[in-house]
C-alpha cells in the first residue's frame, strides 16, 4: 500500500472527482472533497467510510472531509482553504483541480444555441471560466503554503489540473468548455515555472478523452448501475486501446504524476488513442 498522503480534490461529489476520491481513500490516503452539489457530495460522503482504509492507526472518518463550495465565489474559496489547512495540519501533498461547470454545451432557457443576444449563454460562459479556470488559479495560489513543504526534510507537493481533449478538438457550441480547458493547459505550463522556481511545486495536466462516469453519481447508486451499462461494442472498438475509459485510468495518471518528482509542466493524454486517429468523410 502507498504511503498515505493528503489530497484536495475539487468536483469530488460525482464523476471523475468522485472516482478519484474513491481510489485514493481505498489506498489509505486522506482526502478533502469539494463540490457545489450538496446532494451528490452528501451521497459520496455517505459511501466514503466503506472506501476508506483504517490501517494507519486512524479512524476512517479522519481520512476524509467534504465541503459544499461554490467555486465561482472567491470568498468561499478563500474560506475553505483555511478548513483544508486545519484538516491536514498544514501539509498538502496534491491539489487536483477537477471541477467544472455543467452543462458543457450552450443552451439558453428556450433551448436556443445561436442567439447572439442571449444573456443565458453569456452567463454559462462566465460560469465555465470562473469554475474551470479562475478557481484553479486562485485555489492553487492559496494552497502554496501547504504544498511547498516544511524545511529541507519535506519535499514539495504538486498540482494536477484536469483538462480535456476538447481543449484541442472542437464540437458545436462548446466555446466556454473548450476555452476553459485550453486555458488550463496554458495555466499549467505557466504555474509549473513560477511555482517550480519559487517553491519546487510541480504542476501538470491530465487530458482525459471519453471517461465513462455514468456509474459515479447518486442516481446510478440508487439503481446499482455498472460502469459497462449502456455502452456498445462499437463504443469500445472506436478506441485503439479497445475500450472506453474508466476513472481508474485517470487515477493511475494522477498516481504517476504525484510520484514522479522530476516531471512538471507536462500534459498526459488519457484517451485510449482516439485523438491519434485520422477520420475522413464517408
Amino acid at each position: 500500500m502507498s504511503t498515505p498522503m493528503n489530497y484536495l480534490v475539487t468536483g469530488a461529489g460525482r464523476g471523475i472527482g468522485r472516482g478519484l476520491a474513491r481510489n485514493l481513500l481505498a489506498q489509505g490516503h486522506r482526502v478533502f472533497l469539494l463540490d457545489s452539489n450538496e446532494s451528490e457530495l452528501s451521497n459520496t460522503l455517505s459511501l466514503a467510510s466503506d472506501w476508506a482504509k483504517s490501517s494507519f492507526s486512524v479512524s476512517s472518518n479522519s481520512l476524509y472531509k467534504g465541503k459544499v463550495v461554490d467555486l465561482r465565489n472567491r470568498e468561499e474559496i478563500k474560506n475553505v482553504v483555511g478548513e483544508v489547512n486545519e484538516f491536514f495540519g498544514g501539509r498538502l501533498h496534491a491539489l487536483v483541480n477537477n471541477a467544472f461547470a455543467t452543462p458543457h454545451t450552450w443552451r439558453d432557457e428556450k433551448g436556443m444555441e445561436d442567439d447572439p443576444s442571449s444573456d443565458d449563454i453569456m452567463d454559462q460562459w462566465d460560469d465555465k471560466i470562473a469554475v474551470g479556470l479562475t478557481a484553479p488559479f486562485l485555489l492553487s495560489r492559496l494552497c502554496v503554503p501547504m504544498l511547498k513543504g516544511k524545511g529541507k526534510e519535506s519535499s514539495a507537493g504538486c498540482i494536477i489540473n484536469i483538462a480535456s481533449t476538447r481543449a484541442e478538438q472542437a464540437e458545436d457550441n462548446h466555446e466556454g468548455y473548450s476555452a476553459a480547458k485550453g486555458g488550463i493547459l496554458g495555466l499549467t505550463q505557466s504555474m509549473s515555472i513560477s511555482l517550480g522556481h519559487r517553491h519546487n511545486i510541480r504542476v501538470n495536466a491530465i487530458i482525459p478523452g471519453w471517461i465513462n462516469v455514468e456509474n459515479e453519481n447518486k442516481a446510478a447508486d440508487e439503481k446499482n448501475a455498472k460502469w459497462e451499462d449502456g455502452m456498445t461494442d462499437e463504443d469500445h472498438s472506436w478506441h485503439p486501446a479497445g475500450r472506453v475509459g474508466k476513472v481508474e485510468d485517470i487515477y493511475k495518471a494522477v498516481k504517476f504524476l504525484v510520484e514522479s518528482d522530476f516531471v512538471t509542466g507536462e500534459k498526459i493524454v488519457v484517451d485510449g488513442g482516439v485523438t491519434r486517429k485520422m477520420y475522413y468523410p464517408e
